[in-house]
């Protein structure tokens, strides 16, 4: 699917979302911290562990977009923060400009 110009993958949860990583090498990835299972802060640790995909960016969307949560997850490796909801409408713009090393937002 095309989203902003963008191809743009799913995945069902995190283990999928891990082999889509790993086969598919995407340019980037918005992962979703809350998710049954496994978390996103789980799902990143696993990326980041695995020479394949430790290079992927990755973009954590939330619900909790605050100061202290935006410094958590961009501390463990996040390249920003994505508060939900978010407009669909800007979203491509959003990733782009934190992929080009934007200030995460909270």
């Amino acid at each position: 699917m095309r989203v902003g110009g963008m191809d743009a993958l799913d995945a069902s949860n995190g283990p999928d979302g891990i082999r889509k990583a790993e086969e598919e090498q995407p340019d980037a990835i918005l992962l979703d911290v809350m998710m049954p299972g496994m978390d996103g802060p789980a799902v990143l640790a696993a990326l980041r562990k695995d020479p394949a995909t430790a290079h992927i960016p990755v973009i954590f969307l939330t619900g909790k977009g605050t100061t202290a949560d935006v410094e958590r997850l961009t501390a463990l490796g996040a390249v920003g923060v994505l508060a939900k909801p978010f407009d669909p409408a800007t979203l491509p713009g959003e990733v782009r400009r934190l992929l080009a090393g934007g200030r995460p937002t909270p």
